[in-house]
């Protein structure tokens, strides 16, 4: 099977490789600017784009939060944009950013993350509203900063907003986002409409620090050869990464920077579909 050169608007629940492929494309078209976010859409067959955009005034860490709504008759995806790996390393080193009280009060989450949607939530939420006219299955999906977005709009929509909540979540290089708490409700709520890609040594997926935060599960680990996995134990994990730092003996440090890159997501994904 090779790489879909479409995009099945039809996509039901469930793990499927293509609609990651085609979700992972999103993730990395909300990087670009508005005009090139519509074009590339309606290419793929969505009729109606909108854009969610926040800015911020200093000290807060980031200049703004920006996103995007793509609808057809059939399918709503919205892509939040992630941001540069250093700006992002930085931010989550801190170890000492408060938390936040979740969703519905339902745990905590990280309080720049918390603060960083919440900009651009009512926005999305009354977007979907207004488009989510016919029944459409919807996604939530970014890279990075994006990931850890889209995996709190979409439990804001479960607890909060169960109306509109998400058929599905696919995220890339997402960041620690919340507490065990949290996490909890939401591989309860999301099993088998939540799939976490991490791409070896991605720096950004080991951020921050533990415990105060943790990932949530359904984890697809591509490891230092491009194959995803569905499960990987302790030990080949820790053996595989050890060989990711290795491919580069000149920089090994630089390999979990190299591996956040969504375009390596984006190949492998295309990679393991061939």
């Amino acid at each position: 099977m090779s790489a879909p050169t479409t995009i099945d608007h039809r996509s039901t629940t469930g793990y499927s490789l293509p609609l990651a492929y085609w979700l992972a494309r999103a993730s990395d078209l909300a990087y670009k600017d508005e005009a090139t976010i519509e074009s590339e859409a309606r290419s793929w067959g969505f009729d109606q784009v909108h854009h969610h955009e926040t800015r911020f005034t200093p000290p807060f860490p980031l200049e703004d939060t920006q996103a995007y709504t793509a609808a057809s008759e059939s399918m709503i995806i919205t892509a939040f944009r992630g941001t540069e790996p250093q700006q992002i390393r930085d931010w989550l080193s801190d170890a000492m950013t408060p938390p936040r009280p979740g969703p519905a009060a339902t745990g905590y989450v990280h309080y720049g993350f918390a603060e960083a949607l919440e900009s651009i939530f009512p926005d999305v939420r009354d977007t979907l509203a207004e488009l989510r006219t016919n029944g459409q299955t919807v996604w939530f999906t970014g890279h990075s900063l994006g990931g850890a977005l889209a995996m709190l709009a979409g439990a804001r929509m479960y607890l909060e907003e169960p109306r509109l909540q998400a058929d599905g979540v696919y995220t890339y290089g997402q960041p620690r986002t919340c507490d065990r708490t949290l996490a909890a409700a939401y591989n309860k709520g999301f099993k088998n409409r939540m799939y976490r890609f991490v791409n070896n040594n991605d720096i950004v997926a080991q951020l921050p620090p533990e415990p105060a935060y943790t990932h949530v599960e359904s984890l697809r680990y591509i490891d230092s050869g491009g194959r995803v996995h569905e499960s990987m134990g302790l030990l080949g994990n820790l053996t595989d990464r050890a060989k990711g730092m290795t491919a580069d003996v000149f920089a090994p440090a630089s390999d979990g920077v190299r591996d956040h890159s969504i375009k390596r997501y984006i190949a492998a994904i295309e990679q393991n579909m061939s």
